[in-house]
C-alpha cells in the first residue's frame, strides 16, 4: 500500500464522503407534536462550549426537516442519551434514523426502554415544556439540555441542516460510572460511527481499552522555576516546598496562570501559606463529592 499522500476531493457530508472521522453515538430523545417522546439517533454531536462561568454546551447539526430538530426548535428541550456499544443497539439506532417517517412509526419498533427524567428538576428554558423528555434506561450517561435561541439558526426551507447549541443544564449518568469518573479510573465502552459510507451501509467500530500516555518530564518545570514563579506573584502568599514541587509537571506556557489561579483561590478562603493539601482541594475540581 502506498504511503504517498493524493488529494482527495471535497463532497457534501465530506466527514464520511471524503474523510475518515471517527464519531459519537448518541439518542437524541424529544417530545413530539402529540407529546409523545421521540427518539433520533445523531453522530454530529460534540462539545462546543468547554470552559468559563459554569455554562456548557454541546452543538448538535441536525437535518431541518427531521422529527428531532422540528421538535427541538418547538419545545426548545432534549436529552442527549449516550447509550453503550452493543450490536444490536446500533442496528436499531440505524432503523430509528430512518428518514421519513413519524414518531409513531418509528417508535413502535425501538428497543430501548424510557423512564421520565422528572427527578431531576426542570429545564432552564420552561417556556413550553417544564419537564425534560424521557430518557433511555439503557444510557452510560445522559445530557439534559435546553435550545439556546440566541445562536444563530439559519430556519429557512433552503437550509439542509439546522445548528443547535444545546446548554447542558445537567449531567446523569450510572452510578458505577460515576464512581470510576471520580476515581479517575474506568471507561465504559462506547460506540464509535465511521457514518453511512458507500451508499449501502452504517459503519461502527468497537472501544477499546484506553491506554495512558504521561505528559515528558522535560515539557515541565524546575523546582527553583516554580519558586521563582511563586515569589514574584504575590509576596504575601508563602508557599511550601512540598507544594512548589507539585507544580514542576504543570507545562511551562501554564505555569503563571496555575500560580494566579491558586492565589486568588487562597485569598479567598483566607489562607496566606499554599501546601501541598490546599493544592489538592482546588486541583481536585470533584473535591466536594468524594
Amino acid at each position: 500500500m502506498s504511503e504517498e499522500f493524493a488529494e482527495v476531493r471535497i463532497l457534501d457530508n465530506f466527514y464520511q464522503t471524503s474523510s475518515f472521522f471517527p464519531m459519537p453515538v448518541v439518542l437524541v430523545s424529544t417530545f413530539s407534536e402529540s407529546g409523545k417522546i421521540n427518539l433520533g439517533p445523531y453522530s454530529l454531536c460534540f462539545p462546543h462550549v468547554i470552559a468559563g462561568q459554569g455554562d456548557h454546551a454541546m452543538m448538535l447539526i441536525a437535518r431541518g426537516s427531521s422529527n428531532t430538530a422540528q421538535n427541538i426548535v418547538r419545545t426548545k428541550v432534549c436529552a442527549l442519551n449516550f447509550i453503550p456499544d452493543k450490536k444490536k443497539y446500533m442496528k436499531n439506532c440505524v432503523a430509528l434514523g430512518y428518514p421519513g417517517e413519524t414518531t409513531e412509526e418509528k417508535m413502535k419498533n425501538s428497543i430501548f426502554t424510557l423512564f421520565p427524567a422528572q427527578a431531576y428538576g426542570k429545564p432552564r428554558n420552561s417556556q413550553v415544556h417544564e419537564v425534560y423528555p424521557d430518557i433511555v434506561k439503557e444510557a452510560v450517561q445522559v445530557f439534559l439540555c435546553s435550545w439556546d435561541e440566541s445562536f444563530t439558526l439559519q430556519a429557512n426551507p433552503e437550509t439542509l441542516e439546522y445548528h443547535f447549541l444545546l446548554r447542558i443544564d445537567k449531567i446523569i449518568m450510572k452510578k458505577k460510572w460515576k464512581d470510576c469518573l471520580l476515581k479517575g479510573k474506568g471507561f465504559p465502552r462506547l460506540p464509535i460511527d465511521y457514518g453511512y459510507r458507500d451508499n449501502v451501509r452504517f459503519w461502527f467500530t468497537k472501544h477499546s481499552r484506553p491506554y495512558e500516555v504521561l505528559v515528558p518530564r522535560e515539557k515541565g518545570n524546575t523546582l527553583e522555576t516554580v519558586k521563582y514563579a511563586v515569589t514574584r506573584f504575590d509576596p504575601d502568599i508563602k508557599w511550601e516546598d512540598e507544594a512548589c514541587a507539585r507544580l514542576v509537571k504543570v507545562p511551562a506556557i501554564f505555569l503563571k496562570t496555575m500560580v494566579g489561579m491558586v492565589v486568588e483561590r487562597a485569598k479567598k478562603e483566607g489562607v496566606t501559606v499554599i501546601t501541598p493539601e490546599f493544592l489538592d482541594k482546588i486541583q481536585d475540581k470533584r473535591f466536594g463529592e468524594k
